[in-house]
């Protein structure tokens, strides 16, 4: 950010330079809520989405703080993509029966990898179901979109957007302790992303650090959006399995171990 532009925001901001700022941030909030949108039940307009991240827009521009040595362009992602998932929570738009469907599936996935020692594919958590493996993956494009938060978060330290290797599941305090804490929970998520299949790898890093749509995803891997939806899905079931495992008391995860 230049001096120009840090005066800007120092002083108190006219109506004219407030709108300056948002007229050039409008696309973001665009580019922002169709990435979202292109994941959610044709139901849910996409204007109501804009609205929201334009919400947080705002919320972004009275909050933001020089001092954290950030540019405002990436502060401001993060505050409207937060706004318009949190609009998402309020709507309650998701079936509360495929919210249940989705619980199955990770129930499945959890029961069946214990039994077999690692993570199922999609043939034997089909079978482990009980239904047919075209069912399956009809369900997990739809339960893709229940994932429509993003795997990154706010840098406790200096407001920055962390990508997926970088989450925390909290704002710790920079004591020794979670900083501690913080170091093991982004090596653990590295070794569950690492050991995911490598499709599944190459859609999160295409989504995720890309920032590609589904849609071009699918056209860099030579496969359709669908199956990238389904393959998305199924990635975000083997991280939460393998997570819940890995932060699990040993205790618990020797029992899990035995027995396979």
């Amino acid at each position: 950010m230049t001096n120009h532009a840090a005066e800007a925001y120092q002083r108190v901001q006219t109506d004219a330079e407030r709108d300056r700022i948002l007229t050039e941030q409008l696309p973001q909030v665009r580019y922002i809520a169709r990435r979202i949108h292109e994941r959610l039940p044709r139901h849910v307009p996409f204007e109501d989405l804009v609205h929201a991240g334009v919400v947080g827009l705002i919320d972004a521009l009275n909050k933001f703080d020089l001092s954290k040595q950030v540019q405002f362009s990436s502060y401001a992602k993060f505050r409207i993509r937060g706004a318009i998932l949190d609009s998402l929570r309020e709507l309650d738009w998701s079936p509360r029966e495929l919210r249940r469907k989705g619980r199955l599936v990770d129930s499945a996935f959890a029961e069946l990898s214990g039994k077999l020692g690692r993570a199922p594919d999609e043939h034997e958590l089909a079978r482990e179901m009980g239904i047919g493996l075209r069912e399956l993956q009809a369900l997990l494009a739809e339960l893709d979109g229940l994932e429509v938060g993003s795997l990154r978060v706010e840098s406790p330290r200096d407001g920055k957007e962390e990508n997926l290797t970088d989450y925390i599941p909290a704002k710790p305090e920079e004591t020794p302790f979670f900083q501690c804490l913080r170091s093991e929970t982004k090596q653990l998520l590295e070794q569950a992303v690492s050991e995911l299949p490598e499709k599944e790898q190459r859609v999160l890093a295409l989504y995720y650090y890309e920032e590609l749509t589904m849609k071009e995803v699918g056209a860099a891997l030579g496969i359709g959006e669908s199956r990238v939806s389904q393959i998305h899905s199924l990635a975000m079931v083997r991280l939460r399995a393998r997570l819940n495992f890995l932060t699990a008391p040993a205790a618990a995860r020797g029992k899990a171990a035995g027995s396979t």
